[in-house]
């Protein structure tokens, strides 16, 4: 075991360290949160895929905390070992695992590469040795790279629109600076290949697999997560190729409904969910200044939720048992609702027809948008005293 004193290694939308104490900080506050807010016992057994970080780790708390399942995660994540320290998610899994234990539930994580059939073998005996059927699994994997199990290729999303070059404007992360920013149009190659990565295809794959195992539960729901956005950032995100991604596991959430869970009387649902600080989010050129003066309008009108109050909105309103989902035209489920608000909308596009590198402090929200993804990592977080030595290594368990 060893001690030592971390600090934020940050370059652009990548941080390359992680604090432990802080991360653990986190997670206690959205178990507060989901212990409050959800309704009680319901849910049996859950599977969460993605459970470490974002709205995946933010379900499994929902369900564990808020609903009194017994979850299992899988995850991808990097342990710390000597003086160098482990990933974000890792570290928030570790908390997890030692308030679970704490509070007598029931919380396992299997870490491993998803997209592999080892990880997803893993996962399968797990489930069959300590929990037995499913009656809810979210599907919350976000990464750039999927290598294909049948094929043993791999793929890379890309951010590119469709049709003529994007132009607009963003704000550098390095400098804080805002500059304009052009993207040139995506050729098929770049569709397909981010509809290999960001699409269904993982999704179908482990519910057939679950299936063909026999691990669902009548009456079984699973949920996958999605985004749509706003005008602005539509040519470049909706429009483009993750659009083509997400329009992809849309139709494989039917795809999944029709041919897994309907004999067995569930369904699979896509949630569209709000815009929020996350890595990936970070990654996007428009997005980290979208969402600094969406921040700015929504707390102004006392509408501001993050990815805790997102999950148990979700779980409370739509899918606890006995819940009928509330969908829109299209067949998903809306807790975007509030971003998408009319008035909402329309004092978000002035603010971006009037932000400027002078004014982007005092216009927007984009110091919480700073705070917020170093929080992501374990940083500046209330209370924390980050000259002090910690201990780096952590167990799942």
């Amino acid at each position: 075991m060893a001690e030592a004193v971390i600090n934020p290694r940050i370059r652009g939308f990548i941080c390359l360290t992680a604090h432990p104490t802080g991360c653990a900080a986190n997670v206690k506050r959205q178990i507060d949160i989901a212990t409050k807010g959800g309704p009680g016992k319901g849910i049996g057994n859950a599977l969460v895929i993605g459970s470490s970080a974002g709205y995946g780790l933010s379900s499994l708390i929902t369900l564990a905390w808020g609903h009194g399942a017994k979850v299992l995660g899988a995850c991808f994540e990097r342990p710390g070992k000597d003086a160098k320290a482990g990933s974000g998610g890792f570290y928030n899994l570790a908390e997890v695992h030692r308030a679970a234990k704490a509070s007598g539930k029931t919380i396992e994580t299997i870490n491993g590469d998803a997209f592999a059939q080892t990880g997803k073998d893993a996962v399968i005996a797990a489930l069959k040795a300590r929990f037995g059927k499913l009656d809810c699994i979210v599907y919350s994997v976000a990464t750039p790279k999927r290598t294909d199990p049948v094929t043993g290729v791999t793929y890379t999303s890309t951010l590119k629109p469709i049709g003529p070059a994007y132009n607009s404007k963003t704000v550098d992360l390095d400098t804080e600076v805002i500059k304009p920013i052009t993207i040139a149009p995506a050729e098929e190659t770049d569709i397909e290949a981010t509809i290999k990565v960001m699409g269904g295809d993982d999704w179908l794959l482990w519910m057939q697999a679950l299936k063909d195992a026999d691990l669902l539960a009548p009456n079984c729901r699973a949920v996958a997560y999605s985004y749509i956005g706003p005008a602005l950032t539509h040519a470049i995100y909706r429009a483009g190729t993750i659009g083509r991604a997400k329009d992809h596991l849309e139709a494989t959430a039917k795809t999944i409904t029709e041919k897994v869970l309907k004999p067995l009387g569930g369904s699979a649902y896509v949630s569209v969910n709000k815009a929020l600080v996350t890595q990936a989010s970070s990654a996007i050129p428009v997005v980290p200044l979208y969402i600094s003066l969406l921040y700015k309008v929504m707390k102004d009108k006392n509408c501001h939720e993050g990815t805790i109050e997102q999950m148990v909105r979700l779980w409370k309103d739509h899918l606890a048992p006995g819940k009928t989902p509330k969908l829109d035209d299209v067949g998903r489920i809306r807790v975007d609702d509030w971003e998408m608000r009319a008035d909402v909308q329309e004092a978000t596009a002035k603010l971006w027809e009037q932000v400027t590198s002078e004014n982007l402090m005092n216009l927007s929200d984009y110091p919480s948008f700073k705070r917020e993804f170093r929080q992501l990592f374990g940083f500046e977080v209330p209370g924390i005293d980050y000259a002090a030595a910690v201990e780096v290594e952590a167990a799942l368990g």
